[in-house]
């Protein structure tokens, strides 16, 4: 899944990483409680809610500053990772990326289950994430591009 926006960059690193702020501009987050530290850093863990899901509990992986992060959860046999990157593009603009890739014996059934709301929920985020960064940033302007690509138990943009 993947937006682009006009906003510089830092607003769009700080609005992507400030996890504990996405309720505010997303429908699809109700809660995200850091259970060690606010900040995203490897090995720090974040219990998110989303509407119509239990509870899972984020634990970061991977963050290269002002451009990307991962973070994986585990539960009913499922590994879920999520990617979430920023590309900047020859007219100035950034790309927002987010992707979801789940792997384990029950993924493909899980993705059926899930994987529409899933794909609705990495849009609106994308989305929040653009309309917060620009917000901070004054800006405006913003495109949203592609849709969702992945099979049943893969997400990616």
């Amino acid at each position: 899944m993947s937006t682009r926006s006009s906003a510089p960059t830092d607003k769009l690193w700080a609005a992507l990483t400030t996890v504990t702020d996405y309720p505010q501009w997303t429908k699809s987050i109700t809660a995200v409680t850091p259970l060690d530290d606010v900040s995203l850093t490897p090995g720090h863990r974040f219990r998110v809610q989303q509407p119509g899901m239990p509870p899972l509990v984020w634990t970061v992986t991977d963050v290269e500053p002002g451009r990307s992060y991962a973070w994986e959860s585990s539960t009913m046999g499922v590994r879920t990772v999520g990617r979430h990157w920023l590309t900047q593009q020859p007219d100035g603009s950034t790309q927002i990326n987010l992707e979801i890739e789940q792997t384990g014996l029950l993924a493909k059934l899980v993705w059926a289950l899930t994987g529409a709301r899933t794909r609705r929920y990495m849009g609106l985020e994308a989305n929040g994430i653009k309309t917060a960064a620009e917000a901070r940033s004054g800006e405006g302007r913003a495109t949203s591009t592609g849709g969702a690509q992945g099979d049943s138990a893969a997400e990616s943009g």
